[in-house]
């Protein structure tokens, strides 16, 4: 009874960290800070009360709708609150109430973030990627760790990601990778240690295919399938690796 009690805690307080998750999706691709001023509408320029920011709930109480200039307010923050509020559920639900839950839920938090930014803006701000890879090495050693170590995986990762790119540029003459990327890879490799890191990879290109086979001559942003491969190998790690043991040795 008290689990359900706390994962209901759990849910609620990642729903709080969706709302200013949206702020930062928001403020940050335009360089604004994510503290000053306070919360408005992007309409109107309105500051807006205490209760317009409850999550969820306030945007299904004003119809969608600003308060005051009436203009419609995107589908986007119920869905990032809800889909921030799920993401800490299935992370305490996988990991309990460890000392390191927090940093691996804020490392997850910011890849949402990313993912959010990529699709819309195409971008990827340092600040968000930086801070998802800093969350993610702080994490207790463990075997499924390159030398049992997070931080000696994400060197590993990233440094293994920027080397196989600059080949690859120099082969094809052209940039094979942005610098963004290779910060992810960090980010996973940290979170999901080796063989996690590989399975994340394959699966994201696995997902990315039936998009890009859509997208003809439009960009198709990589960082939110890199995000979702991330996220299903860290939940599913046992799985995966069964599934790879089984491929292998059959």
């Amino acid at each position: 009874m008290d689990n359900i009690f706390l994962s209901i805690a759990v849910f609620i307080f990642g729903l709080l960290i969706g709302s200013f998750l949206n702020v930062v999706i928001y403020r940050t691709p335009r360089g604004e800070s994510i503290a000053f001023p306070s919360s408005h509408c992007t309409s109107c320029h309105t500051k807006l009360k205490w209760y317009h920011n409850i999550p969820i709930f306030s945007w299904l109480f004003l119809g969608g709708k600003c308060s005051f200039c009436k203009e419609p307010i995107s589908k986007q923050y119920p869905l990032v609150e809800f889909l921030t509020g799920l993401l800490w559920l299935a992370l305490f639900v996988k990991l309990g109430w460890v000392w390191y839950f927090p940093f691996v839920a804020a490392s997850f938090t910011a890849l949402l973030a990313l993912t959010v930014i990529d699709l819309k803006y195409y971008a990827v701000p340092d600040s968000v990627n930086f801070f998802a890879l800093t969350m993610a090495l702080i994490q207790p050693d463990s075997l499924k760790m390159a030398w049992g170590n997070p931080v000696a995986s994400a060197l590993l990762a990233a440094g293994g990601l920027w080397l196989l790119a600059k080949i690859i540029s120099i082969v094809a003459r052209k940039e094979a990778m942005g610098g963004a990327d290779v910060i992810v890879a960090g980010t996973m490799a940290a979170l999901l240690g080796f063989p996690g890191f590989f399975l994340a990879l394959f699966l994201s290109a696995i997902l990315a295919i039936l998009p890009s086979l859509f997208a003809k001559d439009t960009m198709v942003p990589f960082v939110p399938f890199l995000a979702l491969a991330t996220l299903v190998i860290y939940l599913f790690d046992t799985e995966a690796n069964a599934l790879l043991g089984w491929i292998i040795y059959g």
